[in-house]
């Protein structure tokens, strides 16, 4: 969904800088273990720069030497350094890539979350372009989907996760369906559903009337996911029983609102846009001890 707050910004959060925990624990030990049943740990974030990027309405992506602005069928490349336009892609209004709601870079190649938001029936697609020039070279529909809209997705276990939003009203909603109808899927490699969960209510209840507008699985095994208003991002966990997703944590961004958010290198994540390939997993680990979570 597009968002006119944050509009022409895209920031970079460092979570691992300056963490500040819940009341009764130490910031320099680890984060203590968590279940279902207990207190939800709220964590602050520390903003350290900010880049200009027009075009980053919908999502973003980063390289090595390059981050990627995306709009709804914009795609703007930007110098990391001195966060100049290099090249941009523009569909046109007649685009048949109508929403480009996020994308990662891997390999030479951007992989993008399209759909015809807000449009109804929800149909998707999985759109492809080189980081060289942003020439596009392939598409994947997966066509009309009960799952909903898709938003996100990840590699996992060798097929992919993803992301699917429902939403309240008519702006793109189901008159059958709301935002808790918003859930996460797994794909084998060729886009056939292998499984699911749910989102849990403490975070369905953040997330309303919208749904979660990016997601990733960190290197630390727990999947990180974000809404589209509320400057939040939310920790879970898998399950070992049952079909609900496990909420372990809440980061707090400290932006008035954050629409959107993404990371965009190694040390840093980006509000704005739906995050990827953060330090911050790496350093922020969280771990548990009892027989209600799992990791990815």
């Amino acid at each position: 969904m597009v968002r006119t707050l944050c509009k022409f910004v895209l920031f970079l959060i460092a979570f691992s800088i300056a963490v500040v925990l819940a009341p009764g624990q130490s910031s320099s030990g680890p984060i203590p273990s968590q279940s279902h049943t207990s207190e939800i740990i709220r964590l602050a974030t520390t903003t350290i720069r900010m880049i200009n990027a027009p075009e980053a309405d919908q999502g973003a992506a980063v390289d090595a030497k390059h981050l990627y602005a995306i709009d709804n069928s914009v795609i703007a490349k930007y110098d990391k350094e001195d966060e100049q336009l290099v090249a941009i892609w523009d569909c046109g209004e007649a685009c048949p890539i109508e929403h480009l709601n996020s994308c990662f870079a891997e390999d030479g190649e951007l992989w993008c979350a399209n759909s015809n938001y807000s449009e109804t029936p929800m149909a998707s697609s999985i759109e492809r372009f080189t980081v060289a020039n942003l020439s596009h070279i392939g598409s994947h529909s997966l066509g009309i989907m009960d799952e909903g809209s898709l938003t996100w997705f990840d590699r996992y276990e060798g097929g992919w996760l993803a992301g699917f939003a429902h939403y309240d009203g008519e702006d793109g909603g189901l008159a059958y369906k709301g935002h808790r109808s918003t859930g996460v899927v797994t794909f084998d490699a060729q886009w056939r559903r292998t499984g699911g969960w749910m989102l849990p209510n403490s975070v369905l209840d953040r997330l309303a009337p919208d749904a979660a507008s990016g997601g990733q699985v960190g290197p630390d095994g727990l999947l990180y996911i974000l809404g589209h208003d509320k400057p939040e991002m939310y920790v879970l966990a898998k399950p070992k029983m049952g079909p609900k997703l496990v909420h372990l944590a809440t980061l707090e961004i400290p932006l008035e609102r954050a629409p959107y958010l993404e990371s965009i290198d190694e040390t840093a994540c980006s509000s704005k846009l739906k995050f990827r390939r953060s330090r911050f997993f790496i350093r922020m680990g969280f771990r548990f001890a009892n027989s209600d979570c799992a990791r990815f």
